[in-house]
């Protein structure tokens, strides 16, 4: 046989939190457990009707079955620039400042192919979600690290990079709401990022998928918007934008998904926004490795994006409901986990003798009660000694959950 050489790029990739609780889980069916999987942070809510039917119909429309290229995605760009205009008050052009996405994954795992050459660092959180660093090792890009600290309420502190790390840094990764620590993250810490990476020549990258997952009024932060005279008086978002940050989008792009909010993962449909020649370079990479879905599943994401918005406020209530009812149960058998404002996520301290091996934790915990959760060190260093629980199934599941976990660290 060939002995066929690989690239040195693939090696950091060999293990993917997901990838490797699929093949605990599938060893659990195997054996006859019944599954509650928890570790994929997948909605279970359907997309809604008016956003099906306008998919629907484009099937019947032969002109939307070639080819889709830049200038065929003009009404979408459209639709997510007024989105933006609307929630935040930021002004966007949708010619110069969008670009659809085959999901923000696409995006923010191809950005770094635009802004590192091999060997520049990238700044990503610590935990953080795997594509972040799986597009820096694609560049061959080197990571540093900023640990994510519950002290710190989960945010990075700039003052703590090196600076020789610095000398040779090009971007720095946020995301706030944050997965996997469900951490906010207020305007006037935007603001210090922005400065920051303003300083040190940085593009500054927000992925942004939960920004409508929010429970609760996160704070006073409008009354500090950059623009006050904008045409939004009030800005409809719980959580700020980067933009809101940099409302001259001078280092600055994000990542928007319409997975969580409109409860359509499986259609992989995103979009970035943001500073021009971000954009831009961004849609070179994307020109050279695909052209967009298919034109029915933007016409869907337009529809989603400029219709009725009450399913978005419908799935934030069961995420609370589920959120509630999944804490107070956890309580009850003496687990006490804090109570997140935002995401699908209960980020959880592992107790005692799981404390420093989160991954033999999930592993024996599917295997022994079909429960399935994602191991912090999944998401980084720094998430070790912590689970990830993902709020994907109705209540009563839920607290079934709990249950098998108490009779697991019971019998452990």
């Amino acid at each position: 046989m060939t002995n066929i050489q690989f690239a040195k790029r693939l090696q950091p990739l060999q293990s993917n939190v997901f990838a490797d609780m699929d093949r605990a889980k599938a060893l659990a069916l195997a054996a006859g457990v019944q599954l509650i999987d928890l570790s994929l942070g997948s909605s279970d809510l359907p997309a809604e009707a008016h956003v099906i039917e306008a998919i629907a119909q484009s099937l019947h429309d032969r002109t939307t079955h070639g080819y889709l290229l830049f200038n065929g995605t003009q009404g979408f760009r459209e639709a997510a620039a007024n989105w933006y205009e609307q929630k935040f008050g930021i002004k966007v052009d949708p010619q110069t400042e969008v670009l659809p996405l085959i999901g923000s994954q696409e995006g923010t795992a191809h950005l770094p192919l635009a802004l590192l050459n091999p060997g520049d660092f990238a700044l990503l959180l610590d935990p953080g979600y795997p594509s972040h660093a799986g597009g820096v090792y694609l560049a061959s890009g080197q990571i540093y690290s900023m640990p994510l600290r519950e002290e710190n309420g989960f945010l990075p502190v700039f003052a703590d990079i090196p600076a020789p790390v610095l000398a040779q840094s090009r971007m720095m990764v946020l995301s706030y709401p944050h997965n996997p620590t469900a951490a906010i993250a207020p305007l006037s810490f935007f603001q210090e990022a922005v400065a920051f990476c303003q300083q040190h020549n940085l593009a500054l990258v927000h992925d942004f998928p939960y920004v409508d997952l929010v429970f609760e009024q996160t704070g006073d932060w409008e009354k500090n918007l950059p623009n006050p005279k904008s045409k939004i008086q009030n800005p409809k978002s719980l959580v700020p934008s980067i933009l809101q940050a940099d409302p001259q989008k001078s280092i600055s792009i994000e990542f928007f998904t319409l997975s969580k909010s409109y409860n359509m993962g499986g259609f992989r449909i995103g979009y970035a926004i943001g500073n021009a020649q971000l954009i831009n370079a961004l849609r070179q990479v994307k020109a050279a490795v695909d052209f967009n879905q298919y034109r029915g599943i933007l016409n869907g994401a337009i529809a989603a994006l400029t219709g009725p918005q009450a399913g978005v406020k419908t799935a934030v209530a069961t995420f609370q409901q589920r959120r509630d009812a999944f804490i107070t149960a956890l309580h009850r058998i003496g687990w006490n986990v804090p109570t997140p404002q935002a995401t699908m996520y209960i980020w959880a301290k592992l107790p005692s003798p799981w404390s420093q091996n989160s991954i033999e934790f999930c592993t024996q915990l599917v295997k022994q009660t079909g429960v399935a959760a994602s191991p912090g060190a999944g998401f980084g260093k720094s998430g070790e000694g912590y689970v990830r629980f993902a709020l994907v199934h109705e209540p009563s599941l839920l607290e079934t959950a709990v249950e098998r976990m108490a009779k697991f660290l019971n019998s452990n």
